[in-house]
């Protein structure tokens, strides 16, 4: 069971201060890089959590439900410009940034998205490119600088990543109701 070791050594070197400061010198490295890759170290800590802890996992997401609204929360408000600027600027946020995103996200999505329905899955598909949908909008429309500490370019910048990353999971999306699923042993 190496993936709690592979999540541990890349927690740890996105915490090293030059990694830290690399990545959120640039708004869309921060947004789409650092933020994902921390999703991404809880969903490699999930295995060694859900063995040693069974029961939690067991009691608290057992149809899967709970943890990925627990996920969509911490998604979204990571999404909020302000969030983004205080985590640059006040030390309590940026911890909870991350604390947050691999435990309270990436460990969630992992534990609970197996346990989904197709409908389910294909809600949190649905959800999401709304969501980016919604952030391309406020981040590419906007007039105004509405993050602190980035410049308006780098904003729009921002907004348009959302904007493809949300057309890309819209083809996903599109893309999965076209496979046939048992063919690939899923249900």
């Amino acid at each position: 069971m190496k993936q709690p070791i592979y999540g541990l050594g890349i927690y740890l070197f996105l915490m090293l201060p030059p990694v830290v400061t690399l990545l959120e010198s640039i708004m869309v490295v921060h947004m789409h890089m650092q933020m994902p890759l921390l999703v991404m170290v809880g969903m490699l800590f999930t295995p060694f959590l859900q063995q040693t802890f069974p029961a939690f996992f067991e009691k608290w997401n057992e149809n899967g439900v709970p943890g990925i609204v627990l996920f969509m929360i911490i998604i979204s408000y990571w999404m909020i410009p302000r969030t983004m600027d205080e985590a640059l600027t006040v030390s309590a946020a940026e911890i909870f940034k991350f604390i947050s995103l691999p435990f309270l996200a990436g460990v969630p999505l992992r534990d609970s998205w197996s346990k989904l329905t197709i409908k389910g899955k294909n809600s949190i598909f649905i959800l999401l490119s709304i969501l980016f949908g919604i952030m391309a909008c406020i981040y590419i429309l906007s007039p105004n600088q509405i993050c602190n500490s980035y410049l308006i370019k780098e904003q729009k910048a921002l907004g348009w990543t959302f904007l493809l990353t949300g057309l890309c999971i819209v083809i996903y999306f599109i893309q999965t109701l076209f496979i046939d699923k048992e063919e690939y042993g899923e249900t």
